[in-house]
């Protein structure tokens, strides 16, 4: 990312109207050219598509925002195993800067994540971004689980569909207060909640 990029991590509650004006703006714009559906739930002002972040990690340089990156923190279930993690969400970058952001969205939110004393976060993306995060993961930070499937509840119930769903995506790995060993077996995460 570029050197006059500004970074701005705020909790959900110290945005305004405003902000989250511009970041639906943002997301509509990033989302949009990956399909129609992705930038639906954007359309009506609102600055998330699932679970509402905790905490925002956002990128600003002279044309506005760069990159946004959120996290919330929750409960997952992996395998048999309780785990408390970040979930990290949300991400998008700006198409001119795409190719620039995820690493740098990571190490902006670092702070924050030792602040929250997680043993780890974890994050999803479809298959199409593995070459863009397998880059990533060779600077140590995360890791590719494979072999999991991910069950998430939708956002809206609706009486012709089914509450849950269950995807083939790669899992994201972040080791934060805890070692990469120590991340459980399983090959089924229950989210117990919509996706970030």
């Amino acid at each position: 990312m570029s050197a006059g990029v500004r970074w701005k991590i705020s909790w959900e509650n110290d945005l305004e109207p405003s902000d989250h004006a511009e970041l639906s703006n943002f997301f509509r714009a990033t989302y949009g050219p990956t399909g129609e559906f992705n930038a639906k739930p954007f359309e009506t002002g609102r600055s998330w598509a699932g679970a509402r972040p905790e905490r925002r990690a956002i990128a600003y340089d002279s044309k506005g925002i760069a990159s946004h990156m959120g996290l919330l923190r929750r409960f997952i279930k992996v395998g048999d195993t309780d785990l408390l993690v970040a979930e990290l969400g949300l991400y998008g970058v700006r198409p001119d800067l795409e190719g620039l952001g995820i690493a740098h969205s990571i190490r902006a939110l670092a702070p924050a994540l030792q602040e929250l004393a997680v043993p780890f976060a974890f994050g999803t993306v479809r298959h199409a971004m593995r070459n863009h995060v397998e880059r990533f993961c060779r600077d140590g930070i995360s890791n590719i689980v494979t072999g999991v499937r991910v069950r998430s509840t939708l956002p809206d119930v609706l009486p012709n569909m089914p509450s849950t769903r269950t995807e083939d995506v790669l899992v994201l790995v972040f080791p934060i207060g805890r070692p990469m060993s120590e991340w459980p077996s399983g090959s089924l995460i229950e989210r117990n909640g919509c996706e970030l």
